[in-house]
């Protein structure tokens, strides 16, 4: 009874005429963008690593706010050697660029539009993945926190540039001109 009466006020709604004169006659039929100003697009998302300045700080705050209130207590398992964690990771950037992902994608699936399963989803493709890839044995932060009785922090260094980039960088500086002289070989 109740969806048949949801589809008489559905229907008596399309049916009524529109509410000003000389616009499209398809703004009853909830259009967007047709019979009027196409509504404003939210901002597009960006990368953490791509902002700079306050900008970064904010979001930085922000991200960790969720990662302090929400994912730790909820999803932050026991820390051990096959799951570290590292108390200063914002510090360690993949690990701010993987947590500000997994908390964008957290945004988008528990919006009301992303339906029931929305949560499930984000369970499923990418909190898993993320912690997983974030927490590993050999992951970013395999050299910080094993054990929580012993705090412990230390950034990897990355690999070097690669063979390419480094004879480009070399044929460069050579044509630009050296800065001193070559000292002789003795």
């Amino acid at each position: 009874m109740e969806q048949s009466a949801q589809q008489a006020r559905q229907l008596d709604r399309l049916a009524a005429a529109p509410v000003s004169g000389g616009s499209s006659p398809f703004t009853a039929f909830g259009m967007p963008g047709v019979g009027g100003p196409a509504p404003a697009a939210p901002p597009e998302p960006r990368p953490i690593l791509e902002l700079e300045g306050e900008e970064y700080e904010d979001e930085l705050d922000a991200l960790s706010d969720w990662v302090d209130d929400f994912l730790l207590p909820v999803y932050g398992a026991e820390v051990t050697t096959a799951a570290p964690w590292c108390l200063r990771w914002q510090e360690h950037d993949d690990v701010v660029a993987w947590l500000h992902a997994l908390w964008l994608a957290y945004q988008q699936h528990r919006d009301p539009e992303a339906g029931p399963s929305g949560l499930f989803v984000w369970h499923r493709d990418f909190l898993a993945h993320a912690v997983a890839a974030i927490r590993a044995p050999g992951g970013p932060l395999s050299a910080c926190m094993t054990s929580p009785e012993r705090p412990a922090h230390r950034l990897l260094p990355g690999p070097p540039p690669s063979a390419r980039t480094e004879k480009a960088s070399a044929a460069e500086s050579a044509s630009s001109g050296p800065d001193e002289p070559d000292e002789p070989a003795s």
